[in-house]
């Protein structure tokens, strides 16, 4: 066992803090990795806050993670020491029911075990990327392609494959009209993969203060959705929507700008059930789905594509200690438009 400074919640009304885990030593197929940068998700707030209930404490937060290989177990043949590399929102699953073994891991029947807030097959609490070192089967490590700056690409690992997934999933292709709803974290990623793909991208939002940032992370247009002449004028206009709000909205509303056969993709979590009308899908025959994140074999595709196509996450970084600031500046969208932590100031202390 290695003892790693690290910063925890104690409990959903504590600030994090300093706390100091025990990694244990590499099983023969794990790797060690030196933990360099790990990206801020909201999740991570709405965990440590204990707002989706079931929250486990002490708790480490942090999916969003990228380092370097440090050690490898007896048996572990998929990297090297010194690779680039990193850990998105799961680090096991079954690895034996159909979802597991289509490479669709984060939908196992079982339940994959997340990156923190979670219980190994053991039954030990897993703790995240607010640290400085974790140990993680060689199976859930991703490799991080030259092309992307390391700290950039730490969100592409929650933020960039909750985006990807169902855009490639539900095919987005070049030409397509897709509006994004939203300009956070995954509302930014989702413009760049729509732009990377070729589509047609229209940025949605209740702050007119975005224009700009929209049309410079390369969107076609922009709406601002408190303007109630925006929903006539867009009427019927698009065929995919990537909705990444989690505040409550009215998806009947954003439904009705949808053509014949278009898609609207739920990837936010808003606090409470929002009401559909039927007629809202059966005039025209809309889809409203939902979609999370992406198994490794997909997640390792998002991050080539990404490498290819010079797509990073645009990111504030911050050192540890200021955790607690960055959460509530989340909170107020006082972020553009992803939190990083360099760990090295946790190597510091």
């Amino acid at each position: 066992m290695t003892t790693t400074p690290a910063y925890a919640a104690h409990s959903a009304k504590a600030p994090l803090a300093p706390f100091a885990i025990e990694r244990r030593a590499p099983r023969a197929k794990e790797v060690v990795i030196d933990i360099l940068y790990c990206g801020v998700c909201h999740s991570d707030i709405h965990q440590a806050r204990d707002e989706w209930g079931g929250s486990i404490f002490p708790m480490v937060p942090g999916h969003e993670i990228v380092g370097r290989i440090a050690a490898l177990g007896s048996d572990a043949t998929k990297f090297k020491i010194g690779d680039a590399v990193g850990v998105g929102c799961f680090v096991d699953s079954c690895r034996e029911c159909a979802q597991c073994r289509a490479g669709e891991e984060q939908y196992c029947e079982r339940g994959m075990t997340a990156t923190y807030n979670a219980r190994d097959k053991e039954g030990a609490p897993t703790y995240g990327g607010y640290s400085t070192r974790v140990v993680v089967d060689q199976d859930y490590v991703l490799r991080i392609p030259s092309g992307i700056p390391l700290d950039r690409a730490a969100p592409l690992l929650c933020a960039g494959i909750t985006t990807y997934s169902p855009m490639r999933h539900y095919g987005v292709k070049a030409g397509d009209k897709v509006a994004v709803v939203g300009l956070g974290g995954l509302g930014h990623m989702a413009v760049k993969f729509g732009k990377a793909l070729g589509a047609n991208v229209t940025v949605l939002s209740t702050s007119e203060s975005k224009r700009a940032d929209a049309l410079a992370l390369g969107a076609h247009d922009f709406a601002p959705t408190r303007d109630p002449e925006t929903f006539k004028r867009l009427a019927g206009g698009f065929d995919f929507i990537i909705d990444s709000v989690s505040a409550p909205h009215d998806y009947n509303a954003y439904l009705a700008l949808l053509k014949v056969d278009g898609c609207m993709i739920l990837l936010g979590v808003p606090d409470q059930p929002a009401p559909v009308s039927a007629f809202s899908l059966i005039m025209r025959r809309r889809k409203l789905a939902g979609s999370l994140i992406g198994g490794i074999a997909e997640t390792q595709e998002m991050l080539d594509f990404c490498a290819e196509h010079g797509v990073a996450s645009d990111i504030e970084t911050i050192r540890m200690e200021q955790i607690n600031e960055a959460y509530e500046r989340m909170l107020r969208g006082d972020v553009h438009y992803r939190f990083v932590i360099d760990t090295a100031s946790l190597r510091e202390g």
